[in-house]
């Protein structure tokens, strides 16, 4: 495999960072992290990330607005994201699929491995 797939990982969590950044690596994957919903959009624009793993609920922007912006870009509005959050509120999950999020995942109810799976699932095509 000559390029590793970059996932960008924009979680304020930083012990949740670390963990699923050595999950991805473990799993021969490029993990970009970011630590707030402004920083994840500048990665992204940086170097086009093959997905992006997404917090909704962190400083300067919300993941929210993050995946709003994103759907805008031309560049990156075809970039699968994936929700990984503790808001399950139906209308929060209506209005990320609304706003066009790959799969919302509630991180209580998901182990690491599991959200690993779902992440390969979108970079191996």
């Amino acid at each position: 495999m000559p390029n590793k797939p970059i996932v960008l990982l924009a979680e304020d969590d930083q012990f949740l960072r670390r963990m699923y950044a050595t999950k991805l690596s473990q799993a021969n994957v490029s993990a970009v992290l970011a630590e707030d919903g402004k920083q994840a959009l500048d990665c992204a624009r940086k170097q086009t990330p093959a997905l992006i793993v997404l917090d909704i609920l962190m400083p300067k922007m919300d993941g929210f607005e993050v995946l709003e912006e994103l759907k805008k870009d031309p560049v990156l509005k075809d970039v699968p994201v994936v929700l990984l959050t503790n808001l399950s509120e139906a209308e929060d999950i209506s209005r990320a699929k609304k706003l066009g999020a790959a799969e919302y995942l509630i991180k209580a109810h998901f182990l690491p491995s599991e959200v690993l799976s779902v992440v390969k699932k979108y970079i191996q095509k």
